[in-house]
């Protein structure tokens, strides 16, 4: 079987540089994008004929249509694309400052839609590829302080859950992770926006002063168990559509999916009633 090649946003560090590591280990091609090339050029200096690195801060649009463009001439093609770029800034919604909140949908969402319709048209003709966005558990599962970033991450899970609907009819796929909290150091990347506001000290100031004294410890997801994960669930003969890394995602979204289906049980009859009488037999969906 020919090699795969893989195009990682966010290859620097954390779970991209730990996909990137174990896609090359398992002898496929993979090109490796982050707005900084000094951790990726190193990587791909150890893999003279399967890496190439490239910059790609995934919020400009010449640098995503340059990276695509080059992936494509240099590998032939691109057979598996992952949205693995992201950032975070933590803050009640009433604190955080609109310019962070807003280049966090640029990060989170916006360049992970943008790369994907670069990469479609290439997949499509050669009928064959997946996109792998990453998403998180608070893409399904929100907290106080982290709303924008869970925001941004519902909006992708959206997004990928049309988009598969879309594309499995063409021979291709789409899936999203969603992993929990892993060692990757994020805790150090992760800034607070904007300035507290007294009345939310217990919820989100409760937060805020947790990221404080985070240590290790408290991350219990290894990176290279996940990357082995994920690229065993991209390269599967019949791709999932969700998949969660990660014992506090697992737990998580155990509560949530409890918690809305018992609501949604609660609520059966109430949208019952606000149909037209008889009209439910009619409905288009």
């Amino acid at each position: 079987m020919n090699p795969r090649t893989w195009l990682i946003t966010g290859a620097s560090s954390g779970l991209g540089r730990a996909l990137a590591e174990y896609v090359l280990s398992q002898g496929d091609q993979a090109v490796l994008t982050a707005s900084s090339t000094r951790a990726t050029t190193e990587l791909a200096s150890r893999h003279p004929h399967t890496a190439l690195a490239l910059p790609l801060d995934v919020t400009d649009p010449r640098q995503r249509e340059d990276g695509v463009r080059k992936a494509e001439e240099h590998f032939g093609g691109i057979d598996v694309l992952v949205n693995n770029a992201g950032i975070d800034f933590i803050g009640a919604l009433e604190e955080q400052d609109e310019d962070d909140y807003r280049r966090l949908f640029e990060v989170n969402f916006f360049g992970a839609v943008a790369l994907t319709r670069l990469v479609l048209p290439g997949m499509r003709a050669r009928g064959r590829g997946i996109v792998v966005n990453v998403s998180s558990m608070d893409g399904l599962a929100s907290l106080p302080a982290n709303g924008y970033y869970s925001a941004s991450k519902f909006a992708l899970e959206g997004f990928t859950e049309a988009l598969w609907q879309e594309i499995e009819p063409l021979g291709l796929n789409a899936m999203i992770i969603q992993p929990g909290s892993f060692r990757t150091g994020i805790e150090h990347r992760t800034k607070a926006s904007g300035s507290p506001i007294d009345a939310y000290h217990a919820t989100a100031g409760a937060f805020r002063s947790m990221m404080g004294g985070l240590t290790p410890e408290m991350f219990p997801g290894d990176p290279v168990r996940a990357a082995e994960a994920m690229y065993e669930a991209a390269t599967s003969g019949q791709p999932r559509h969700w998949v969660v890394l990660g014992s506090d995602a697992h737990r998580r979204i155990d509560a949530k999916l409890t918690l809305l289906r018992a609501e949604f049980d609660a609520g059966r009859e109430v949208a019952l009633s606000t149909d037209f009488p008889g009209s439910a037999e009619h409905a288009v969906l």
